[in-house]
């Protein structure tokens, strides 16, 4: 079907596991005709769990991308896996969407998951809407689900549908006014209530609705509507079945008459330049203008390469297109332009502004890649999402030396592949280190790296990400002197050091006059301090958050050389760390812990003694117990075996980084008695 820009709808389907996702995506295709029947996850037969693994487990792990089309419009759908493990992959692929629907379990309600994607989208500036699924289960009372959405996100939650008492069927609020009896509040009501949010962001329209009495048809409510939900000032709330069919054709009639199509959504915001030299740029979904999208997804294939998923976000791109690579100087033959609809791809001669495509056999593209067809966009990049920090970590050692390239080529493999991991080589340990967002994260790119390549891999908990940093001003000199036979080797520096904000790295500067150190000598007067801050001062750790300014020196005419101002500027620096109070620090995480009611004493008690300030507890609506807090990452270093003891196996925890804090005495002493050991 040929589409414009206009007829395209991009929906990214978020929320927690064993909401239904995966079927609701097979619901949607089947009902826009792109497959026959829907699939099954037991039987292993749907679109969006398509690798062995998944169909072996019966859950997603992976994001996949579908297609349909319906009544005109073109639907691309993402559909995202929901364990909290996953989180970073659902968040990566939402850039590429102007709609989040997140979806809920009808007989779960609302559970953490959701509540992050919704914060998560609100964050991406998307639109977002609500599908409850799995309304047809026994024993739903659907007032009490809304009634959690409602205080979960907000009164803007208004239901397009509302389901009947037994949830066999679902009476639309909006487009045609039925008469069924609804299992709570009533057609007329809802409606009304629809009605009454869109106008407030339209005044003249208001005008017409409340003083002239007027009737408002759907026609006249759409461009208040999108802008509603642009301002997040309506999420609509949508019921189905996705394993009945229940709703599923309402819900593509309102994809398609209400929801956004990429000329309607909030603009992606594209920066040009890096740092705080980036400036923001105007990019429009113009079919005439330059090419730009962005490369959302990669999948490495053993046999087929590497496929980069994009969006387009300006420009028409056409197979046979020339396109660079970020700011690449040479560009690639996008010799074949790709429609994904789960493992299967079909070619496609022309895409256009919105849509989601692929390219494959481009080795240099990546995640966040812009791909464009002109110099004139050099240095364009997509404005990064905040993905978590992977804290949970795995030291990775090959079973075989010989194996070594292999095992490295894999995890840079899945790293291509997963933003939301990240692999460290320590070079002072001598460790690499693959970090992810929890042990299951881990362990499911361990499974793929064996599944894959037949590689089995050593692991052992990593080495902690210790630094070190100083609290006060000091000053400190060195002289570099040696006399070799012939010509020697003299510099001497002057410098201060002064803490910085934590988080503001190393900042170096320059306040020498009167050349007493020649310009082409400071440059190596910074090596040799940032060689000192590598190695650490203090136990060995690398340092941050340093202000060092040079001030003052001398050199020699004959004998003075690079060499010996990176040997003086590292012995001067280290004279001053060595008075400016010096201390170790270690990093702090926020952590949530999902646990059994009966288990929160227990629980805190634990995290208490462990060096963990506890900082909420909150009930759950599925009765379980929300437990937040900041530890440090050492102490949760192989908590999971001692949580599940403490909780018979019901508990779990999720950690994102916060801040570096001083290793108290207590810690530092054994911290340096461990070292000693070791060494």
């Amino acid at each position: 079907m040929p589409y414009s820009t206009a007829d395209i709808r991009n929906v990214c389907l978020v929320g927690p596991s064993h909401a239904g996702k995966t079927l609701l995506t097979e619901a949607l295709l089947h009902a826009g005709g792109k497959i026959p029947e829907k699939g099954s996850i037991e039987r292993g037969t749907t679109v969006s769990d398509f690798t062995d693994r998944e169909k072996e487990i019966g859950h997603s792990q992976y994001n996949s991308v579908c297609h349909l089309d319906h009544e005109g419009i073109h639907v691309n759908l993402i559909d995202t896996p929901g364990y909290r493990d996953f989180y970073g992959r659902a968040l990566s692929v939402m850039p590429a969407t102007e709609t989040a629907a997140v979806v809920i379990n009808a007989t779960e309600g609302v559970e953490e998951m959701a509540r992050r994607m919704m914060r998560a989208a609100h964050e991406q500036r998307k639109c977002r809407m609500i599908i409850v699924n799995q309304i047809d289960a026994e024993g739903v009372d659907f007032e009490k689900v809304f009634n959690e959405i409602q205080e979960a996100f907000g009164k803007e939650c208004l239901p397009m549908n509302l389901p009947t008492a037994d949830g066999s069927k679902v009476v639309d609020c909006f487009f045609q006014l039925e008469g069924d009896e609804t299992a709570f509040s009533s057609v007329g009501e809802a409606h009304t209530q629809i009605v009454d949010q869109v106008v407030e962001v339209d005044e003249a329209l208001m005008e017409i609705y409340l003083e002239q009495g007027e009737e408002l048809e759907p026609e006249q409510l759409h461009d208040p509507f999108e802008k509603a939900l642009r301002e997040e000032h309506l999420v609509p709330v949508c019921f189905v079945s996705a394993q009945t069919g229940i709703g599923i054709r309402q819900l593509l009639q309102i994809f398609e008459r209400l929801m956004p199509n990429p000329t309607e959504a909030n603009p992606p915001i594209f920066l040009k330049g890096e740092g705080a030299d980036a400036k923001e740029v105007s990019v429009n979904p113009d079919p005439n203008a330059h090419a730009i999208a962005h490369v959302f997804m990669v999948n490495v294939d053993p046999f087929k390469g590497r496929l980069a998923l994009f969006r387009i976000h300006q420009g028409t791109i056409n197979a046979g297109n020339q396109l660079y690579v970020g700011d690449a100087r040479k560009p690639f033959k996008a010799s074949q332009l790709l429609k994904v609809n789960g493992e299967k791809h079909d070619r496609k001669e022309t895409a256009v502004p919105g849509d989601i495509c692929a390219v494959p056999r481009v080795e240099e593209a990546h995640y966040d890649a812009v791909l464009h067809d002109s110099h004139d966009e050099d240095h364009f990049h997509l404005k990064p999402i905040k993905l978590p920090r992977p804290m949970f970590g795995l030291a990775i050692r090959p079973r075989e030396d010989k194996e070594a390239q292999k095992v490295s080529d894999a995890l840079h493999t899945a790293e291509a592949e997963d933003p939301s991991i990240q692999v460290e080589h320590i070079v002072s340990l001598n460790e690499v280190v693959l970090r992810g967002l929890g042990e299951l994260h881990l362990a499911t790119i361990l499974q793929q790296m064996k599944d894959r390549s037949d590689i089995e891999v050593i692991t052992q908990l990593p080495s902690i990400a210790y630094r070190e940093t100083i609290t006060a001003n000091a000053e400190g000199h060195h002289r570099h002197k040696k006399q070799t036979g012939g010509a020697g080797q003299f510099g001497e520096v002057y410098l201060r050091v002064e803490p910085l904000p934590q988080g503001e790295g190393f900042e170096f500067g320059s306040k020498v006059v009167g050349g007493a150190i020649p310009s082409q000598f400071i440059s190596a007067v910074e090596n040799g301090v940032k060689l000192a801050m590598v190695e650490g001062a203090i136990n060995g750790y690398p340092m941050q958050d340093i202000r060092v300014t040079v001030y003052d020196g001398k050199h020699h005419s004959v004998d003075s050389k690079e060499i010996a101002f990176v040997q003086a500027g590292k012995k001067a620096f280290l004279e001053a760390v060595a008075k400016a109070r010096p201390i170790v620090m270690e990093p702090i995480v926020n952590a949530e812990f999902t646990i059994p009611p009966d288990a929160v004493g227990g629980v805190t008690g634990d995290l208490s003694g462990m060096r963990g300030m506890i900082t909420g507890t909150d009930a759950l609506p599925d009765g379980r117990a929300l437990v937040t807090g900041q530890v440090p990452l050492q102490e949760l270093q192989g908590y999971h075996s001692r949580l599940k003891s403490l909780t018979g196996g019901e508990g779990n925890f999720t950690m994102d980084f916060s801040h570096y804090a001083e290793v108290p005495a207590l810690q530092l002493k054994e911290l340096k008695e461990a070292t000693a050991e070791s060494a």
